[in-house]
């Protein structure tokens, strides 16, 4: 994943451009980057590897030397950014987030036709996105025109941020909107991101969300459309689920808001008897409170996580290494957990590893009964639009190694989707055995929307339902086949 900030005002900007990137944190773990159009013209910029140490600690010793009024900052997921590209348009910085699936036969198509040197990274053994987002953007007769065109040819996902060398600030989002862009304003300054949390603490208010497909300029007195948003947005739901920050809004849609009435959705549509409900560390916390609330018991926190050193589970490359932190960080307290019947909620299941090996260590401090309840429906199809997990494979998904075992390799997938299906009903059973639970129920995809609080087709469920509105011309509850969608009415 990943995410940005951008920052243009009267004074200096890097105390807001450092504080707003670091609000990005949580959204990846590989690089952290930052660049600052100097008073004479020139961009400084630095890149730090942030895989064992958070972006602050890299870059607050670099702060005395950055200066200038107009910058822009990245957590990276991908390559190390920001790019400061030399340009027949001229000399700009840029960062991206996204994922672009069509990139060898972007790569292919210029060198083929522009010529252009492409440059080999010899530590992730790839041309790094952002360098074919910039030689995009090149082909074109201005910035603008060329951010147009690279959501034109993309396929996946890009949001852009560049800065040139004359300290015009753009903005442009994904062409679906499958993530956010925030503008916010205070006296002399303007700042884009997507995490909306970092506004207040900075001095900002909510402006506006971008638009899908938008192109934006910002300056220090406003922010101006040069591009038009797109009548069609597909946001990725999964935001509200698990990887967007509590206190942030998408759309206008609170997170922690969003994840306490996921909670009580699944209290009402799967109850239980408990003696308390519980959070798996971070995110399944805020979908437990939602749930004890609305089924009457009490809220307990069994496990609590271990924060000051430990890592983030998914921060080492080797996927042994991330279990092993995944499961030292979290701490189990066993006078809330013996002779107990506890029911958890989590935001998803992927592989299902950790979630297994937290039900043995439950039922070794003698729980009584362990009950899982899952904030999202299963993720039966890996994403293709924002790379937000590090699955190499749809095998890593522990529903896909069933559907396969039980099908083999060409299964209609389709049919495990359906919740009131017997594929279905059969595919949670053989994940509750496999882990090892008392009980186990997802969310209902039209639970989980409605949660939310946006349209249906204006949300990407493509991981959970297999259809995508943007792309497919279909929504969730019909088979409009691109025409006429009666759910857009509603």
């Amino acid at each position: 994943m990943g995410g940005f900030c951008g920052v243009t005002s009267k004074d200096d900007c890097v105390c807001d451009l450092f504080f707003g990137t670091d609000y990005h944190s949580h959204l990846g773990t590989h690089r952290g980057g930052m660049a600052v159009l100097q008073p004479d013209g020139i961009f400084h910029r630095s890149i730090h590897n942030i895989q064992n140490t958070p972006f602050r600690s890299k870059f607050e010793h670099d702060l005395e030397h950055f200066s200038g009024r107009v910058g822009l900052g990245v957590i990276s997921d991908t390559d190390p950014q920001p790019l400061i590209m030399s340009t027949r348009l001229g000399l700009y910085a840029i960062v991206t987030v996204g994922l672009i699936t069509n990139i060898e036969e972007l790569k292919e198509e210029l060198y083929r036709n522009n010529r252009m040197q492409l440059q080999y990274s010899t530590n992730s053994g790839m041309v790094g996105p952002t360098e074919v987002v910039s030689a995009l953007i090149a082909t074109q007769d201005s910035i603008v025109e060329g951010l147009r065109y690279v959501q034109e040819r993309i396929e996946g996902s890009c949001s852009v941020l560049v800065c040139d060398e004359k300290g015009r600030l753009f903005a442009s989002r994904d062409r679906w909107g499958r993530t956010p862009i925030v503008i916010g304003r205070k006296d002399g300054a303007m700042i884009a991101l997507q995490e909306s949390c970092a506004l207040p603490n900075l001095g900002y208010e909510h402006v506006r969300d971008i638009g899908p497909g938008e192109v934006v300029e910002l300056t220090p007195d406003g922010c101006e459309t040069l591009v038009p948003a797109r009548d069609r947005m597909a946001i990725c739901a999964f935001l509200w689920v698990y990887y967007g920050y509590p206190a942030s809004s998408y759309e206008g849609r609170n997170v922690e808001m969003t994840r306490y009435r996921c909670g009580s959705a699944l209290a009402k549509r799967t109850p239980t008897e408990a003696d308390a409900a519980c959070g798996i560390p971070d995110s399944g916390t805020s979908h437990a409170l939602g749930y004890a609330h609305e089924a009457n018991v009490k809220f307990a926190r069994p496990f609590v996580k271990y924060t000051p050193t430990w890592a983030r589970s998914f921060m080492p490359q080797d996927q042994r290494q991330r279990e092993h932190v995944a499961s030292m960080k979290l701490i189990p307290i066993p006078g809330l957990i013996k002779d107990r019947r506890l029911v958890f909620c989590d935001d998803s299941i992927v592989r299902g590893t950790q979630l297994g090996k937290q039900a043995q260590k439950l039922y070794s401090l003698g729980c009584k009964e362990t009950h899982m309840r899952i904030a999202c429906p299963p993720l039966v199809y890996p994403c293709k639009f924002i790379n937000f997990s590090r699955s190499k494979s749809e095998y890593d998904l522990i529903t896909r190694r069933y559907i396969r075992e039980r099908d083999g390799e060409n299964a209609d997938v389709a049919k495990y989707t359906d919740p009131d299906g017997e594929p279905y009903k059969g595919m949670v059973e053989y994940i509750r055995k496999k882990l090892h639970l008392t009980s186990l129920a997802f969310q209902r995809l039209d639970d989980l929307i409605h949660a939310i609080g946006l349209p249906a087709e204006q949300l990407c469920t493509y991981c959970w339902s297999g259809k995508d509105y943007a792309v497919n011309g279909e929504c969730h509850h019909c088979a409009c086949q691109g025409g006429e969608c009666p759910c857009r009415k509603k």
